[in-house]
């Protein structure tokens, strides 16, 4: 397959702005990894006029799919988990060309996981964590089960990915094969919620009390990166200031119920600030006292 596809990458490794080119080949009739493609050339270039370009092919009796990806997408896709079949192909694909040992660096520094990496990971899975845990909980209260059930669901899978990464790995695909070795606690929650006869309320009723633990025993590693930033500025923010602020856009629209979150558990404050309105303040953030010698 790869002396089939030979005259479509070389021409991409030929230019000059080609960092690496990766292929991955369909395991199985039903393998995710490549979306029922046959085989796809993952290509990563330095500036690239599209931020994400797509190509099909076929030949004979299979098909191939050509990403052109701009080595900015692929960091944030990386960072975000946005994307995740993404880390398997740079894990794991077969290296057909590389500029400078781009992609071995690459991999070596998926393995080695910088701390400060891990940080912001854990902070964007926690804050997802906390807004599917909310959210169901609300659905719950109003005898929603099968709501609560998605919504809990889901909250599982970010308790699962933020152990993982504590434990200083990228979340994979198959996330439950990883949690299982790495935190049989977690699996055996995601086991009962899936797997028990129990009737279903009290199924969410059990796993509801079991995440508030696990979210209050998580509260300050799954804070750490929005608190050092918070850290930074030794007066309040503002919510704007919040949103403008480069280092907090991994957060998107969960960045509000995490902050609010954070108050209920008097890790922040709220700092009100006069309108010219009777009565009416602005809320500002600031860190709580005894939070900020521990950022």
């Amino acid at each position: 397959m790869e002396d089939v596809l030979r005259p479509i990458y070389q021409e991409r490794a030929s230019q000059s702005r080609t960092l690496g080119i990766l292929m991955v080949e369909r395991w199985s009739d039903y393998s995710p990894e490549t979306d029922l493609f046959d085989v796809v050339l993952f290509v990563i270039v330095r500036e690239g006029e599209e931020t994400v370009f797509i190509k099909h092919y076929a030949f004979g009796e299979k098909s191939a799919s050509l990403y052109v990806v701009d080595e900015r997408q692929v960091k944030e896709w990386v960072l975000l988990g946005s994307n995740r079949k993404v880390i398997n192909w740079l894990l794991n694909g077969k290296i057909l060309f590389e500029r400078n040992e781009y992609i071995e660096q690459l991999r070596q520094r998926l393995l080695q996981f910088p701390e400060e990496e891990r940080k912001v990971k854990m902070g964007i899975e926690f804050a997802r964590l906390v807004r599917r845990y909310i959210e169901g909980r609300s659905f719950f209260e109003k005898d929603q089960w099968l709501d609560a059930y998605n919504h809990v669901l889901h909250a599982l899978h970010h308790l699962a990915r933020l152990f993982i990464i504590e434990n200083g790995f990228y979340p994979e695909v198959t996330v439950w094969n990883q949690v299982k070795q790495i935190e049989p606690q977690i699996y055996k929650l995601y086991a009962e919620l899936v797997g028990s006869e129990e009737p279903l309320d009290k199924r969410l009723q059990l796993l509801f009390l079991a995440s508030d633990f696990f979210i209050h025993s998580k509260l300050k590693q799954g804070a750490s990166h929005l608190m050092h930033v918070l850290e930074k500025k030794e007066t309040s923010w503002s919510m704007a200031e919040l949103l403008n602020e480069k280092e907090l856009t991994v957060y998107g629209v969960d960045l509000e119920i995490l902050l609010e979150f954070l108050v209920e558990k008097h890790m922040l404050s709220v700092q009100k600030i006069a309108t010219k309105g009777q009565g009416i303040f602005h809320r500002h953030y600031v860190l709580e006292k005894n939070n900020k010698e521990k950022c």
